[in-house]
This record gives C-alpha cells, sequence and structure tokens, in this order.
C-alpha cells in the first residue's frame, strides 16, 4: 500500500481493522505538524484505502515532566497552526487540552471505538515509549507507530554507537539507500476523502475541544491551567509557520557563517532545535530545502565512508558543518535513546569515564552551589551566569556556551552523579529543546559520552574533556553576549 519504508512502521498490537468504522484516527503526539510527516502520510494511505474520513486527535496533557506556561504557550501555538491548516484540508482536526489533571484520560480509547484504526508516532524518547504500548492493549482496533524522526529511520541500526564517528561511519553507508525516500511535503494537497463534520456528542461533552484563547496561549487561558506558572513563556513563537520561518532566514542570511557558531557574539545557528523537539519541522524538510539551495544531486556524494565530518555530501563546508549537526550529532542522540539502555542515567556512561569521575568524586572542590543557586544563576563566574540567564530568559543557551555550562556544574557539584541530575533539572525545566534525546546527548557528552579520554588528568574531571570560562573568554569574543545577558561583565577578565 505505502511507499513509506517497512523500517518505519510498527504494528503494537494484534488486533483486526475495523471495516465498519467511521474513520481513520491519526494521534498526533510527537509530529505536530502537516507537512513532511511519515505518520500523517500513513495515516491518510490508510483512509484512501478505506475510503474513510480521516480524524486527526492532537492532544496536550497537563501532567508531563515540566509542564509550565512555557513548554505549553510554545505547543499551543503550533496546535493554533494545525487548526488552521487543516480547517483547509479534507480531514477533522480536534484539539483536546487538559484543563484539570488527567482530564483527558479515556479519550483516545474512546474515539477508537468507532475507528477503523489508529496511526500514531514512533518516538523513543521523553515519555512517549512508556505511552503507546499501554494504549495499544487499551482500545479494540490496531494502533501502528510510524517513525517520523530523522533522515535514517530508527531501526535501520540494530544497536547503540559509542562515538558520533563510529555513527557517521554508519550513516556514510547506510543513508544513500534512505536518500530517496522522503515524505510528501503536503500528504492531504490531492487527497479526495469522505468528510467527517463532528465527533460524537457525548465526546464533544466529556472531552470538549480546545477554545480559540487557550489555542491563542492567552495569558488568562494559561493562568487557567494545573502547569508550572513560574516558567514563563519566552519571546519566541512555536508553530510550523514560524519553523518556516527560521528555516527561510537561516538558509538566506546565516548559513554561509555557520561554521562561527562558537563564537558567543555571532547569532549564526538556525535556532530550529525547539522546533525539531516538538514536531513542528522535520529533518526532512530542512534537507530538502537545503539540497535545493545548494542544486545537489546524489552523485555528488562521495564514494569514501570513512567517517570524515567534512566531505561526504559534496557540498559547501558551511552546508556540511550543518547537515553534521543535524544528522549526525541529533540522530545518534536518537540511537542512544532507542538502543542504550538506561540512556538518560549515569549508569549509561562509557566505563572509562564513570571509572575516571569515579576516581577523583572525593576531590576537593573550590566552589560547590545548590540547585537553587544555579537555578537564579548565583554563581561567582559571569559567563556561567550570562549562558543560565539565557537560558532562564529565552528557553535556549548558545550552543558553544551550553557544552561549558554543563562542564562548570560537573565542576561546581559534590560528586558527577549530583551534577548530571542538576543538569538535567535546568536545561528540562528551562530549554525548549530540553527532554529531547539530541538535548541529552549534549549534556551526557560533558561527562564523556560520545567523547575520548583526555590528557592531562585532572582534579574532579578525571579523563574528561575539561573546559573553563577564562579559556573560552580567551579563544571567543564574550563582551557582546555578556552585556546582554548579565551586568556583571567587568567582573570578568579578557
Amino acid at each position: 500500500m505505502s511507499e513509506i519504508p517497512i523500517l518505519r512502521l510498527r504494528t503494537l498490537n494484534n488486533n483486526a481493522i475495523a471495516s465498519q468504522g467511521q474513520y481513520v484516527l491519526y494521534w498526533m503526539t510527537a509530529f505536530r505538524r502537516p507537512a513532511y510527516n511519515f505518520a500523517l502520510q500513513r495515516a491518510v494511505e490508510w483512509a484512501e484505502k478505506l475510503q474513510k474520513p480521516l480524524l486527526i486527535l492532537e492532544a496536550l496533557r497537563s501532567d508531563y515532566p515540566y509542564a509550565s506556561d512555557r513548554m505549553h504557550c510554545f505547543i499551543l501555538q503550533g496546535m493554533a497552526d494545525n487548526a488552521e491548516h487543516f480547517s483547509t484540508t479534507v480531514a477533522h482536526y480536534y484539539p483536546f487540552v487538559e484543563t484539570e489533571r488527567e482530564s483527558g484520560k479515556g479519550l483516545l480509547q474512546k474515539l477508537a471505538e468507532t475507528a477503523c484504526l489508529v496511526v500514531t508516532d514512533d518516538h523513543p524518547g521523553f515519555f512517549y515509549p512508556q505511552m503507546l504500548q499501554p494504549a495499544a492493549e487499551k482500545i479494540s482496533v490496531p494502533l501502528e507507530a510510524v517513525d517520523s524522526n530523522g533522515l535514517l529511520p530508527l531501526r535501520a541500526a540494530d544497536h547503540d554507537y559509542p562515538t558520533a564517528y563510529a555513527f557517521r561511519r554508519f550513516l556514510q553507508k547506510e543513508l544513500p539507500g534512505h536518500l530517496f525516500n522522503f515524505p510528501l511535503a503536503d500528504p492531504l494537497r490531492t487527497v479526495k476523502l469522505p468528510r467527517l463534520e463532528t465527533v460524537a456528542a457525548g465526546i464533544k461533552k466529556t472531552w470538549p475541544a480546545a477554545g480559540p484563547e487557550l489555542l491563542k496561549a492567552e495569558q488568562k487561558a494559561l493562568a487557567r491551567l494545573p502547569i508550572d506558572h513560574s516558567v514563563t513563556s519566552t519571546c519566541k513563537r512555536g508553530g510550523f509557520k514560524e519553523a518556516e520561518h527560521y528555516l527561510r532566514r537561516f538558509f538566506e542570511e546565516r548559513l554561509p557563517f555557520y561554521p562561527q557558531r562558537s563564537e558567543p557574539d555571532q547569532q549564526v545557528s538556525s535556532e530550529l532545535s525547539p522546533y525539531l523537539h516538538f514536531g513542528h519541522i522535520s529533518t526532512h524538510q530542512i534537507v530538502q530545502h537545503l539540497f535545493a539551495q545548494e542544486n545537489w544531486s546524489i552523485g555528488h556524494l562521495s564514494p569514501e565512508t570513512r567517517g570524515k565530518r567534512s566531505g561526504w555530501w559534496g557540498l559547501s563546508d558551511a552546508a556540511e558543518s550543518f547537515l553534521d549537526e543535524l544528522v549526525t550529532w541529533r540522530e545518534v542522540g536518537f540511537n542512544a535513546a532507542l538502543f542504550l539502555p538506561d540512556y538518560n542515567q549515569f549508569d549509561s556512561l562509557p566505563g572509562w569515564a564513570r571509572e575516571s569521575l569515579a576516581k577523583h568524586r572525593d576531590d576537593p572542590r573550590i566552589y560547590i552551589y545548590s540547585l537553587e543557586q544555579l537555578e537564579q544563576a548565583q554563581t561567582h563566574d559571569p559567563l556561567w551566569n550570562a549562558a543560565q540567564n539565557q537560558l532562564l530568559q529565552e528557553g535556549r543557551m548558545q550552543n558553544y556556551l551550553r557544552m561549558l555550562w554543563g562542564k562548570k556544574i560537573l565542576e561546581w557539584s559534590p560528586d558527577p552523579e549530583t551534577a548530571l541530575e542538576m543538569m538535567l533539572v535546568l536545561n528540562d525545566k528551562y530549554a525548549l529543546d530540553g527532554r529531547d534525546p539530541n538535548s541529552i546527548s549534549g549534556i551526557f557528552w560533558c561527562l564523556g559520552r560520545y567523547d575520548r579520554a583526555w590528557g592531562p588528568e585532572r582534579p574532579i574531571f578525571g579523563k574528561t574533556r575539561y573546559m573553563t570560562s577564562e579559556n573560552t573568554a580567551r579563544k571567543f569574543s564574550v563582551k557582546k553576549y555578556l552585556q546582554q545577558y548579565t551586568n556583571r561583565q567587568g567582573e570578568f577578565s579578557f
């Protein structure tokens, strides 16, 4: 039936399709977008085959970890975009937002009672794996999960990779066979399906669809929700429309300067990470845009598959650098989330890192800060404070300083396990791309994952890579950054 690679499809129960059902239900959870979405495409294909209406349920719980005004606002703005978009299609879009804890309980099961089957998103991180199997057991129709996470299907690999180099070698050998299997830009564009005018009255009464005020994420509406209101929303707007704005800006203005992205005083990153995390844009859409801009074809690929960071794609240096971040570094994190047991736990670190950190766990610390002090950027280090202030204010952090940020938390914690715990709390609570496998990989890199042992062996750090604010300020210009995010720049020696 489908051109979607079989590696991207999983059936989670053995239930038979209910051919007399009223519709095909797409349960949108991780890929919250109408474009370049294999899961939506699969649901459309089933609806066409069965000649049934397509019902799209996009729900927002109130009890997910670190639910706050910041995260909710970003997601709700994406739901508003989706509501507007799907209103012009043959699909029926049903947005549901919990206004009380667990008020959405039973909605999926109820909708599935009159569905032919359910299609959903297959994501290896956050709470998604723990959510899918119980759902599959509760419903009486098939639940099919579809992987639309990255360029490489998650299950094209069969194990985790200890280094980015090893994963890059695997990518270079495996990826060419998948570069023609892109999802449709608009899977509903030319589709003719019966329309579902409304859902059952009982469902609308028990689980009413979110109204315009809530989907606009207006402050009064947010204030009534059972979420953390101390983590306020940022100026960055969510949704696929804003994601496409950042995509265009990056390729039109910033891509040539991307190799300078480590410079704190330069603003050349794509800023697409939150949109990738919440599923408002896909890697496929970004890569297709880049291929078109660079006039790329499969013939540009190098035959060498030795894991080199640049030169394999046959693109400009800036484009190669960007793709290494977008594809290699992002997707190695998803690989870990799927195949590395307890990938977000300390014991999943490589053995050499755990042994080295354990050897130095009792080393004296000049400074030890509590979680509360770190959270409020109350350290002696103005550059670290500035990075933390950016996280608090904007929900993001300059990419090089994000690494330094983690390294200093290791240095200022009583032990490495506490350091990891505080890094995860701060990142997941405040970063718009927190909780993501890629974001978690960045934190674990600070403790040795995907890195190698370094010498000389140092107090506290052991053989893990050593970074300091002083060296960062000597290596890069940080004056503008300090001026923007702290008033204490005079305390730092350049």
